[in-house]
């Protein structure tokens, strides 16, 4: 996202409505409205996010991962510039509804779950 810029919401959605499944504002485009850069439909309900800028994961480098409260999941998009070349879904259904992704000091990813009794979870590479 650019700042200044209107990136519709929700005069414009590729979103639908909970339970009813109807759509979502106006259609999907409009003038004078941006596009997003990525869209999930449905959608996987985003939450917290973070760029990847650890040493843990040097694959990752440079890589948004994803908070996802649908599916459990986080998901990481490797990026070039502003665009997506490539999504990868992780963990998923593993330990909760993820609600927030951090990357700590140490290089490695924190994950947040919602629920009563959720958990902070540090992932790890694979040895």
């Amino acid at each position: 996202m650019r700042s200044g810029r209107n990136y519709g919401w929700p005069v414009i959605s590729y979103g639908v409505n909970y339970g009813t499944g109807t759509k979502i504002g106006d259609g999907s485009s409009k003038p004078g409205m941006e596009q997003p850069l990525h869209v999930w439909v449905p959608s996987i309900a985003p939450s917290g996010m973070a760029f990847y800028n650890g040493d843990k994961f040097p694959n990752w480098k440079g890589n948004l991962l994803v908070g996802a409260l649908r599916d459990e999941m986080m998901v990481r998009l490797e990026l070039d510039g502003e665009k997506v070349l490539r999504e990868e879904r992780l963990i998923k259904g593993a330990i909760g509804r993820i609600r927030d992704v951090r990357v700590g000091p140490d290089g490695f990813v924190y994950l947040l779950t919602d629920e009563r009794d959720g958990v902070i979870a540090r992932l790890e590479p694979v040895k």
